[in-house]
């Protein structure tokens, strides 16, 4: 079941808790954690180069770039234009790339950032999916004094971000010291 919209202003966040089954997110995390390309790369930050917390892989038809960081598409695998597929389907729209990430502990992380690259075009709509370890994914507003808000990304769920959500509104996933399993994202996009 979709939720209804997440926001109170300026954007849409759908979230589904059972987007794949129990057993197809465990098929699907065992798979992708073995058949990525998983990479640890660099970006720029306050001037200097610092690795992401985290790894990453794109894959695609396009190339991306973010942070000073210019990420070469690997070719689309059987497994990944599934999941793009069963995306697709809920969200209504069409993606020729997706950004895989691979949290392996509490330790990685995302920091506060909004997907508003000039390749995503004005109103990016993103299907993100999670598998593994469940982590809070936060959402705060950039101007108006709303609070924040937090949501419980469960394995196998989708969080669909689309309209002017990126103009209003950054995310992210923050450390935690208590034990959590490993994470694998997967955000679909369609790059201009």
């Amino acid at each position: 079941m979709i939720t209804d919209n997440l926001l109170p202003a300026a954007g849409v966040a759908l979230y589904r808790s059972d987007f794949f089954s129990q057993e197809e997110a465990d098929n699907y995390m065992e798979q992708l954690h073995q058949e990525i390309a998983w990479e640890e790369a660099e970006i720029k930050m306050f001037g200097k180069m610092v690795k992401i917390p985290r790894l990453q892989a794109w894959y695609g038809t396009k190339t991306y770039s973010y942070s000073g960081l210019k990420m070469i598409p690997h070719p689309w695998t059987p497994l990944l234009l599934d999941i793009k597929e069963r995306a697709e389907h809920l969200a209504q729209v069409n993606y020729n790339s997706v950004l895989l990430n691979l949290y392996r502990d509490g330790s990685d992380s995302m920091g506060w950032h909004s997907d508003d690259e000039k390749e995503l075009g004005y109103n990016p709509n993103i299907s993100s999916i999670s598998l593994g370890g469940e982590r809070h994914f936060h959402l705060r507003h950039k101007g108006k004094a709303h609070p924040t808000i937090k949501v419980l990304l469960e394995h196998g769920s989708l969080l669909l971000m689309k309209d002017e959500i990126q103009h209003h509104w950054q995310h992210q996933i923050t450390k935690t010291k208590r034990s959590v399993a490993p994470r694998i994202n997967l955000t679909f996009r369609t790059i201009l």
